[in-house]
């Protein structure tokens, strides 16, 4: 399968979590930021980017677990992007998805931008 084609069975298999977290992102809601959801980068998918922020947003659900060494080495190539890569586990996005949203925008808001 293509990378194409991955990116959109991602996109219509999205979780809860990856659900609220793209109504607060998408169309720029975010202080005026364009989000993109699950960008192939390298040979991983992110769950979603800010090209202009050079941010990456990922989200961490029960797959995750038992898979902090393959996360982290994902996130270090990531970085070699010139990415700054966050990780919030889904439960924190359905119980606090305004504070959630808060440290995105500080991120993007930040110097490092």
């Amino acid at each position: 399968m293509d990378a194409t084609a991955n990116a959109r069975r991602l996109r219509r298999s999205q979780t809860l979590a990856e659900k609220t977290l793209w109504t607060l992102v998408r169309n720029r809601r975010l202080g005026g930021f364009r989000f993109l959801r699950q960008v192939s980068i390298d040979r991983y998918f992110a769950d979603f980017v800010c090209e202009a922020g050079k941010l990456i947003v990922e989200l961490d659900g029960a797959t995750h677990e038992g898979r902090e060494d393959y996360d982290e080495n994902r996130t270090r190539v990531l970085e070699l992007f010139g990415y700054v890569v966050l990780r919030f586990p889904n439960e924190r996005v359905m119980a606090d998805p305004g504070g959630i949203a808060e440290d995105i925008l500080a991120v993007l808001r930040s110097d490092r931008v």
